[in-house]
């Protein structure tokens, strides 16, 4: 279907966006396309043999001293092990006495949410994805997303837990189609501002294989674009993930609208999909990382106490972004967890196809 030139389309290409003044106590400034729930389990495993300071995500516990923001959805297990390595030393720091590297745990005012209208919202957002045209990566191109990102993370200091705010950053990811081959700039994980590689087999040999979890543009284009048969897929590769089945499936789809490239079709059967898990509302308000206002497709994980929202503009329905916030009262490891904290919040800029690594829409390499 030929593309509405009278309105951009959250799957339009080459999209950016003005970056917003951040707004004052409301801007809801701290979860990536980072705070992984799904990888991290895995991760989780794998550093706490090793790490007494272990990563967590949602519905995690909360005694490690450092919240880990979530990795970027296309980041292989492998390859996010390494990442994770280097943020849990990062993490020793920002835990330590005057560190300027933390801030204040970051709130919003949370948003009222209703089950009604949200089956019609997600059907009107689906019809404006089908509308959008992308271009077809050539051999040797690169999927590039910028956006900003911030997130709130449980602090250990003189083995005193508190919240603290890592500060809003632009974090620059780019990968390849079939995935193997990537690049990451993010001050919150890289130990250089040139960023580190993503491209594997690693050092160790450990092999690229795509999946929902660490999806490539190929793999994306493999999957069934009828949004039950996509759902029960979903559920099938999420089977024992999460808190529950239903909030994995959303989190998943949630994961995929933020850095990967899901052909037209599979972007707009997503929303779809979405409508048909139980317990999905409409938050009437909403901001993203950059203090752009929307409404919210959500679901609240029951047992973590967090509210996962994918946010969009009201009238244009375009995708501006997603974040995590708590809208229930919990205390874990003596740290009172307040509704309104906002674990995670990210804004997508822009995205684009380029021709190399490090290049930059409309710049080089």
């Amino acid at each position: 279907m030929k593309a509405n030139q009278s309105r951009q389309s959250p799957a339009g290409w080459e999209e950016s966006a003005a970056l917003l003044p951040q707004a004052g106590r409301d801007l809801p400034v701290g979860r990536h396309q980072f705070h992984k729930e799904r990888l991290m389990a895995h991760i989780h495993q794998d550093i706490q043999r090793e790490e007494p300071l272990a990563a967590t995500g949602p519905g995690r516990p909360k005694n490690q001293g450092f919240r880990l923001p979530r990795l970027a959805i296309a980041l292989p297990v492998a390859a996010a092990l390494a990442v994770v390595g280097a943020v849990v030393a990062g993490s020793a720091l920002s835990g330590t006495a005057g560190s300027e590297v933390a801030g204040p745990a970051l709130t919003t005012q949370i948003g009222t949410p209703t089950t009604k209208g949200a089956a019609h919202l997600l059907e009107q957002i689906s019809l404006v994805a089908a509308e959008g045209s992308r271009p077809t990566m050539k051999p040797g191109q690169y999927v590039y997303i910028e956006s900003q990102a911030a997130a709130t993370y449980v602090r250990d200091v003189d083995d005193k837990s508190s919240l603290a705010g890592q500060p809003l950053h632009k974090r620059q990811t780019w990968r390849s189609a079939d995935g193997a081959k990537g690049w990451l700039i993010d001050p919150a994980v890289n130990k250089s501002p040139e960023g580190e590689t993503l491209s594997l087999p690693d050092e160790h040999g450990h092999p690229y294989k795509a999946s929902l979890n660490g999806p490539s543009y190929d793999y994306l284009a493999t999957l069934p674009t009828d949004p039950d048969q996509l759902l029960q897929l979903i559920y099938k590769q999420t089977k024992g993930m999460g808190n529950s089945p239903d909030q994995e499936a959303f989190t998943t789809i949630g994961d995929l609208l933020t850095e990967s490239y899901p052909p037209v079709e599979l972007y707009s059967a997503l929303f779809k999909a979405a409508a048909k898990i139980p317990g999905v509302v409409v938050v009437d308000r909403a901001q993203d990382a950059i203090g752009r206002t929307g409404v919210a497709v959500a679901r609240l994980d029951e047992t973590s106490g967090e509210r996962q929202e994918w946010i969009f503009d009201k009238k244009t329905h375009v995708f501006l972004g997603e974040r995590s916030v708590q809208v229930k009262e919990v205390i874990q490891s003596g740290v009172t967890e307040k509704p309104g904290t906002v674990w995670f919040t990210s804004a997508v800029t822009r995205r684009a196809i380029v021709d190399r690594i490090k290049q930059t829409p409309g710049g080089s390499a």
